[in-house]
């Protein structure tokens, strides 16, 4: 052998694993296909992969994160507290105050009209509709009576007609000889079954009437202690007597044939039947505060008791029994009443706890949820605007670039023209316009994406137009036209592909932008509306100088998320940049 070496001796042929492995750089890269070539390069770039990670964590947040979070996007939050709440109000009453038989219209005309009367001392008034008598019973005390007419008689010589009037009397033979009586002796009145009646008219056509008090005027306020006695306590005749008789400081008094009796305790007057309180009369008026609140007339009884001791404050039992304390504060002639209530409130700025992580905003909603689904809204917004640009670009840059000529130079002028708009107050006069018209907020955030997108093609178009302009002259190209295929084949499947990695880079780049501006929009207040939400519109919290100094966790988590996202789609573009670049040194 001495050292030689057989150059015959045959040896295996190595896999094509192994040649792979001895191949040097160069040798390798001619291998690969220009995919792997590039997706080798991406993976290389540290920044481009934690883009890529930032990206991945981003849409997981915002798209999964809505299915798992337990609350809902418009959900509100409340809170309940005991807090001191009004809960009436009292007054001394100091205007009339009318009791009207049922039945009996007394507007708003006969009331200014017997005002009138009262201030000029006159004892009776008329309106268009009929005449009235005003008789004072008392100090601010006044009873309104009116004749009712019950029968009509028109006579001629000795022949008396009779008739008959809905509601009036029943006109038989011992009223007519009682009317024909007091005709013949010349009487203005007849009496008839122990009644007085009225005899008005000329020589020919009389009415029998009847005077009745159909209203009575005073300051005094009445409350029946059980609902089922209202009615006799708002009656006219019922209100008169007890008056009458308080005014008189009688200890008792008669109405509709039943003794009523009247204690004075205090400046309180309570009316007494057989015994038991029937009715209270006050010059205090006691309301509540809400409209679904029904007072007691022991609760009314015990604030005018409070108030004209002048007291702060008084206890009574509730519903359930127990003892409420309530304040009583004098505001000008008006005294209102608190006590500490259960109120059930808006859970406004809550701070973040292990319910809310990052706390509630202004509306009381989940400050993490409305993150989770803004940024649904946000990158959304972004890959539909740049999908719309792409499209407008691609097919009017691939068209002008290919045919060149006046075709080019009208859609590079049109361009120019696109481009002298100025674009962000030309969204704000156009989304001025969606707030015009009331546009819902689900079709607003469509509108918004066709309006961004029609407004961003320019740049696309233009480098799709100076790609083509370099590619339609080279070999493959003639290659194409030698073999017959369509321009629209030419441009879309030939040429178009060849820019395809410039246009992702481009997109890529684009997506942090458009993110941003639909952000400045919602912050303005013009972008996506409530109820739903977007990154932009939970940073508009920030407008408020005391929100953004001492609730954080309202907008700098959003305004976290915007800076993220627009870093990883950054940092991602820059990544497939430098991938996409043939002299990119490894």
């Amino acid at each position: 052998m001495n050292g030689n070496i057989n150059i015959d001796e045959k040896r295996p042929l190595p896999d094509e694993q192994e040649i792979l492995t001895t191949l040097d750089d160069e040798r390798r890269v001619k291998v690969l296909s220009p995919g792997m070539l590039v997706l080798r390069r991406f993976m290389r770039s540290k920044l481009a992969i934690t883009g890529l990670i930032i990206l991945v964590i981003m849409f997981a947040f915002s798209f999964i994160g809505g299915l798992v979070s337990p609350y809902g996007e418009a959900q509100v939050f409340k809170t309940y507290e005991m807090t001191p709440t009004q809960f009436a109000s009292a007054i001394y009453n100091k205007e009339l105050r009318y009791t009207v038989m049922e039945g009996v219209s007394f507007d708003d005309v006969a009331r200014a009209k017997m005002a009138l009367a009262i201030s000029k001392g006159e004892n009776s008034f008329s309106t268009d509709s009929a005449t009235y008598q005003l008789e004072v019973l008392g100090d601010n005390l006044y009873a309104v009576s009116s004749t009712i007419s019950v029968a009509k008689v028109h006579v001629l010589k000795s022949f008396y007609e009779y008739e008959d009037l809905e509601g009036g009397i029943e006109v038989t033979d011992e009223f007519k000889a009682a009317f024909e009586a007091a005709h013949k002796a010349g009487e203005s009145t007849l009496v008839y079954k122990g009644e007085v009646y009225s005899i008005i008219g000329d020589s020919r056509d009389f009415e029998v009437v009847v005077p009745t008090e159909i209203a009575v005027a005073s300051m005094k306020v009445f409350d029946a202690f059980d609902a089922a006695n209202a009615p006799v306590v708002n009656s006219v005749g019922f209100r008169i007597a007890a008056e009458v008789a308080a005014n008189n400081s009688a200890s008792s008094f008669e109405y509709d044939g039943v003794r009523y009796g009247i204690v004075y305790d205090e400046g309180n007057i309570i009316v007494q039947k057989d015994g038991r309180d029937f009715a209270a009369i006050s010059d205090i008026i006691v309301n509540p505060t809400a409209n679904d609140v029904t007072l007691s007339i022991e609760f009314k009884e015990r604030v005018r008791e409070a108030i004209g001791d002048k007291a702060e404050s008084f206890t009574m039992p509730d519903e359930n029994g127990e003892q409420k304390e309530y304040t009583i504060t004098r505001s000008n002639a008006n005294y209102v009443i608190r006590t500490d209530m259960v109120t059930e409130l808006i859970d406004m700025y809550a701070a973040p706890s292990a319910e809310h992580l990052l706390g509630t905003d202004a509306n009381g909603m989940d400050v993490l949820t409305r993150l989770m689904y803004g940024g649904r809204v946000s990158l959304m917004v972004g890959f539909v605007v740049v999908i719309i640009e792409l499209i407008i670009g691609v097919v009017l840059g691939g068209i002008s670039g290919y045919f060149g000529g006046w075709v080019d130079t009208l859609i590079m002028r049109f361009v120019d023209l696109f481009n002298c708009i100025p674009t962000m107050p030309m969204l704000l006069i156009l989304v001025s316009i969606l707030d015009a018209y009331k546009i819902t907020p689900q079709i607003r955030i469509y509108l918004l994406m066709v309006l961004l997108g029609i407004m961003g093609w320019t740049g696309i178009a233009r480098t799709v137009r100076g790609q083509i302009l370099s590619l339609r002259e080279q070999d493959f190209m003639v290659a194409t036209e030698a073999t017959g295929l369509s321009i629209k084949r030419r441009i879309f499947r030939h040429l178009t592909p060849n820019v395809m990695p410039l246009l992702i880079v481009n997109a890529t780049m684009n997506l942090g932008s458009i993110i941003i501006t639909e952000a400045t929009l919602s912050f303005l207040g013009l972008g996506v509306k409530y109820p739903l939400a977007s990154w932009g519109t939970i940073i508009n919290a920030a407008t408020n100088v005391y929100v953004m100094t001492n609730y954080w966790f309202i907008w700098m988590p959003a305004g976290l998320l915007i800076l993220l996202t627009v870093l990883g789609f950054n940092f991602v573009g820059d990544g497939l940049r430098d991938a996409f670049d043939p002299k990119m040194k490894r």
